[in-house]
């Protein structure tokens, strides 16, 4: 297994930094102003994403590692369906929509390949 010195070399914490970024400056638009609920709900679930993910890693056990990251799957499914609420309410386009909810769906994928990957791990003695 490759060795990190920090989550922050991981890349499926660097794409959900780009995702929850991504979903910051959207939610800044004057669309998202006055549904302070679904504004702050979807900050929640993006943030959730890559803070799962560093609170995982700071841990130092594999089992917790994999309970957060299996957190921050969740919260990727959390997420696309708030996407797709404020698609439906026209609070953004359907480009923007496709767009983040393509890079939530990859986000999720990966984390589910490092979690297999992680289950299937044995350390070397």
């Amino acid at each position: 297994m490759a060795t990190y010195e920090s989550f922050e070399e991981l890349e499926v914490w660097k794409l959900a930094m780009d995702l929850c970024t991504e979903v910051y400056l959207i939610t800044n638009l004057e669309a998202f102003s006055k549904d302070f609920g679904l504004k702050d709900q979807i900050r929640r679930s993006s943030v959730s994403v890559p803070s799962n993910i560093a609170e995982g890693y700071e841990r130092d056990s594999k089992n917790q590692f994999l309970y957060f990251l299996t957190i921050a799957k969740g919260s990727c499914g959390e997420l696309k369906t708030q996407l797709m609420i404020a698609r439906n309410l026209n609070y953004i386009d359907e480009k923007t929509y496709l767009q983040l909810a393509n890079k939530s769906t990859l986000t999720g994928k990966q984390l589910g390949g490092f979690i297999k990957y992680l289950k299937n791990y044995k350390e070397k003695k």
